[in-house]
């Protein structure tokens, strides 16, 4: 059974849309039609992205990032995932957002930001062992 672990929106990000929502009033106040629409459109994504931003672990071994409907889905495959860290902003004490880093190759890292993140870290880190495990008496056989 799949299991889908949705998005954490952060303060910042929230910030982040107040601050566009406002630059988009502001250039439709002054009657800078073309800038607010763009403004308009960039909110838009936006909140797409923030909102539908979803990290599904399928039974088929994959983590699927999806970043909403205007973006490709992101697979990678458990196996190739060589580490799995809780990290903290590198901001510190300032921001207070921890998030999870993924390397899945040499050079390759990803990182996501899970509401539940202890649930997400041990249930990929399960189906990493299992696969090892698996892998491993394969080879026996």
């Amino acid at each position: 059974m799949n299991r889908t672990f949705h998005a954490n929106i952060t303060w910042y990000q929230y910030v982040y849309l107040v601050l566009i929502g406002l630059l988009a009033f502001w250039m439709l106040w002054i009657k800078a039609i073309l800038l607010a629409v763009l403004c308009m459109l960039l909110l838009v994504f936006l909140i797409e992205r923030f909102i539908h931003t979803t990290y599904t672990i399928t039974t088929d071994n994959l983590l699927k990032i999806y970043l909403g409907r205007f973006a490709k889905i992101r697979p990678i495959r458990i196996e190739d995932i060589i580490t799995i860290e809780r990290r903290q902003s590198p901001l510190g004490k300032l921001t207070n957002t921890s998030f999870v880093l993924i390397q899945y190759g040499i050079n390759k890292y990803v990182s996501v930001l899970p509401v539940k993140e202890a649930e997400f870290i041990e249930l990929l880190e399960k189906n990493r062992y299992l696969l090892r495990t698996q892998k491993h008496t394969d080879t026996e056989s």
